[in-house]
């Protein structure tokens, strides 16, 4: 053994080594529990007759086994794989809720919602020591004739309908809020405090967030859209891998859902991130990370602490909003890729406090040209770049309306901002 917490067990002698973490011998007190079960607790019925309006309140649920070698799944096509289990399990119910709930040295995820789940919620409760994600929600489409989660149900036309959501076998209207996360992702390095995959109309708000290995929070698809995620703090995220930061989504398969305005359709409804208080201060990309395809995204009223730049879009993504956010101590405003008319990406009026002296790297130019307007630039020479040249020269031809440009403000003015922007 050579490393803390590492553990042997001779099974001829029946003697178990263990490195202890900590300073000194392990107290004499001390105790070595060993889990066996998977899952605690497991509410499972079907969409066609849900289990309905079951409640945990107050509930500590501790040392659930380890499930990082269990059979995983691509759940969608983001960069997440999953083991569909938890420490309590969820699938086909509807108005399930665990409230004040401790979930302690739970060694795989400690909540996982699966295929059809209405207005499940995790709500004021406390996740510590998680060896997985700390709430994952996680749908089906047909995509196999098989399915080990849906063990004796016919699954009707595969493979074509593995982009098809239409059936409803999936988490709509999770919510996860006034809770805390820490010290997740302790064996499942691809791990968040929230992933969500083939799911809609999620609501994360007001958590605090903070000591994980990737992404806080993580959009492995834009599987219908609808979701709100608000009011949170998130840091410390990203601790043992790089890229990424609080939020991190994909969009590289569409799904054809009925969530933007009941009707059939591939494209999502907006998602909302607001009023968030991110801190990229790990690996620092971006704050709200948006990979690959990503669209359909407003991301508004939110201080975001640190980052290579303060907007991502790229490989294809296209309509996403940044706007009235304050960016401090950014390398620069954004990076974005181009998109088709009447599908721009758009960035106005912001506050930006940056590292660097250029605007970023957009559609300068084109018939679908990214629209920037209306931002304050603070830079430590009271000057910047945009589209190769000076602020005032590239205003001079009718762009960036309305921004200005002026030296570093003290943190207590940035605070201040904060403090104006998020009500605290």
């Amino acid at each position: 053994l050579d490393a803390p917490g590492e553990f042997f067990f001779d099974t001829k002698a029946k003697r178990l080594y263990l490195f202890y973490n900590g300073t000194g011998p392990p107290p004499a007190a001390a105790s070595v529990v060993a889990p066996s079960l998977r899952t605690l607790v497991n509410i499972s019925a079907s969409r066609w007759a849900p289990a309905r309006g079951i409640s945990h309140s107050g509930v500590t649920f501790r040392a659930a086994r380890y499930t990082y070698m269990d059979p995983h799944g691509v759940p969608s096509a983001g960069d997440w794989a999953l083991d569909r289990v938890g420490a309590v399990f969820l699938q086909g119910t509807e108005g399930v809720r665990f409230d004040a709930c401790s979930f302690e040295r739970v060694d795989g995820n400690a909540v996982m919602v699966s295929g059809y789940n209405r207005h499940a919620a995790i709500t004021n409760s406390d996740f510590a020591f998680v060896g997985g994600n700390a709430v994952a929600a996680w749908g089906y489409t047909n995509e196999t004739a098989s399915d080990p989660g849906r063990p004796g149900e016919r699954i009707e036309n595969y493979p074509h309908a593995g982009v098809d959501g239409t059936d409803g076998n999936h988490p709509r209207y999770t919510t996860v809020s006034g809770c805390s996360a820490r010290e997740v992702g302790l064996y499942e390095k691809q791990s968040s405090f929230f992933v969500q995959a083939k799911t809609a109309q999620s609501t994360v708000s007001g958590n605090v967030f903070f000591n994980g290995p990737r992404a806080g929070i993580n959009a492995n698809d834009g599987f219908g859209g609808g979701d709100e995620i608000s009011h949170n703090l998130v840091f410390s995220t990203c601790r043992e891998s790089g890229d990424h930061g609080p939020f991190n989504s994909w969009d590289r398969q569409p799904f054809l859902t009925t969530v933007r305005d009941g009707s059939a359709s591939m494209t999502m409804a907006w998602r909302e991130i607001h009023h968030n208080f991110f801190i990229d201060n790990y690996s620092p990309q971006e704050d709200v990370d948006n990979d690959d395809g990503s669209a359909y995204y407003k991301t508004h009223h939110n201080f975001l602490v640190y980052g290579g730049q303060g907007m991502k879009n790229d490989f294809g993504g296209h309509d996403n909003h940044h706007y009235s956010n304050v960016y401090a101590y950014v390398g620069r405003g954004l990076g974005v890729c181009s998109q088709r008319p009447g599908h721009e990406d758009r960035f106005y009026d912001n506050k930006l406090v940056l590292t660097g002296n250029d605007v970023g790297g957009f559609a300068c130019d084109g018939a679908a040209k990214t629209v920037v307007h209306d931002n304050e630039y603070f830079t430590a020479s009271g000057s910047i770049a945009e589209c190769k040249m000076s602020l005032p020269d590239w205003q001079k031809r009718g762009e960036d309306k309305g921004s200005t440009v002026a030296k570093l403000p003290a943190d207590k003015e940035i605070i201040g901002w904060a403090r104006k922007l998020l009500g605290f």
